[in-house]
């Protein structure tokens, strides 16, 4: 390997994807680079935490929408098209004032407005939790443990993403659990837990590792078409609760929320 490996090249170490030659270029490459081989060393332990916490589980159908490695070359896309149109930017502001001036009536359209706005506005938090909630809710995927049974729920959460998360107590605004799944994301497992009520409306709890520089969210609230997701930490991890935007006491599942934080 006569060039740095790059994200691609590591992963497919980590996942066993090279061959010897490979394997032991990349090696020599992290023993130079201290801090990245620690970052691939985190991509291993999750990826041995991912394969234990679905041991016995039968995996989910493929869905390209919350495939790691699709969610990373998203994340990278969307990367390379900030920096272009930001160095778009740069130019077209070193062009000098006459250029600026003939430029003063000029509108972005498609994909280059909408590149221009992500660069004001962050990606929009918990993304994964409302595709998690229509891929279940929908019946496109179904729940990997089907139980009524908040204690075993709390239990199979503590498998899945750590002893750290509590699962809310919904049935103040009405809700039962009825089951969990688990998702993989780009920086670790994921699980969703589902509830419902006696009308039929459906209310997720989706629980994911903050990524590898710890972002944290602060507590917030978006809408997204007919669901709203109501979102922030807790011990160490990012969650949301997706809820429909009818039918539902929203009022009664922040105050569930604002309990399990304590």
């Amino acid at each position: 390997m006569n060039i740095p490996p790059d994200d691609h090249d590591l992963h497919a170490y980590v996942d066993g994807r090279l061959d010897a030659n490979e394997r032991a270029a990349v090696e020599r490459w992290l023993d130079h680079h201290p801090e990245r081989a620690e970052q691939v060393r985190q991509w291993r332990r999750d990826a041995q935490q991912l394969r234990a916490a679905l041991d016995g589980v039968a995996l989910p159908p493929a869905t390209r929408e919350l495939d790691p490695a699709a969610l990373r070359e998203r994340r990278d896309t969307r990367r390379r098209t900030r920096f272009a149109i930001a160095a778009a930017l740069v130019l077209s502001v070193g062009l000098g004032g006459g250029a600026g001036w003939q430029m003063r009536g000029w509108q972005m359209h498609g994909a280059g407005a909408e590149a221009l706005a992500s660069l004001a506005m962050p990606a929009a938090p918990m993304g994964d939790a409302l595709a998690a909630y229509r891929m279940v809710v929908d019946r496109s995927a179904r729940v990997d443990l089907a139980t009524h049974q908040a204690a075993d729920l709390q239990a199979w959460l503590d498998r899945a993403v750590g002893k750290t998360v509590r699962l809310p107590d919904l049935s103040g605004a009405g809700f039962t659990p009825v089951g969990g799944r688990l998702f993989a994301t780009e920086d670790g497992p994921a699980a969703m837990v589902l509830f419902e009520d006696d009308a039929g409306h459906a209310v997720s709890f989706y629980v994911r590792p903050p990524g590898g520089q710890r972002l944290l969210l602060k507590d917030g609230s978006r809408r997204d078409g007919a669901l709203v997701a109501q979102y922030g930490s807790q011990r160490g991890y990012n969650y949301a609760l997706v809820a429909p935007t009818d039918g539902v006491d929203d009022a009664a599942l922040a105050n569930a929320l604002a309990v399990t934080r304590g």
